[in-house]
């Protein structure tokens, strides 16, 4: 794991590439985070699947969320909160409800997760980011 962070340069959020609304959480973190802290790696990518198995996950592992920072990892509603408390604008201000139980919170996060490609719809492959962005995305 502490090889992956490195070759990052900072947190690191995996998603699930083909995923149309995953495409779109990257684009609203990566426009809410001018300093560019965060990194990107699809679940599908061979740095994504290390991330997984460094995380003890299967490399299949396509349904969930992932934030690595330092030498640990959150997962779903955590991870979603976690970036959240780290962008600009009022999106911190959702933070507290880390309060609530994760079991309840992550009730929401799997039903998003269950019907995402029906209600936001799928992409035949990973997006190919735009060149500003490009080093920001590992792959």
């Amino acid at each position: 794991m502490e090889h992956l962070e490195k070759n990052a340069g900072g947190p690191v959020l995996l998603y699930d590439g083909v995923c149309a609304l995953c495409n779109g959480l990257v684009s609203f973190v990566i426009r809410h985070d001018p300093g560019g802290v965060f990194h990107f790696a699809s679940l599908q990518s061979p740095i994504g699947k290390q991330y997984l198995v460094s995380a003890g996950l299967p490399e299949n592992e396509l349904d969930t969320f992932l934030y690595f920072e330092n030498d640990g990892f959150f997962m779903k509603s955590t991870a979603a909160l976690k970036v959240l408390k780290q962008l600009n604008g009022l999106w911190p201000m959702f933070y507290p409800l880390i309060v609530v139980p994760k079991a309840l919170r992550d009730i929401v996060y799997n039903v998003l997760a269950r019907h995402r490609y029906q209600w936001f719809g799928k992409f035949d492959s990973c997006m190919i980011p735009e060149t500003d962005i490009r080093e920001r995305i590992l792959s």
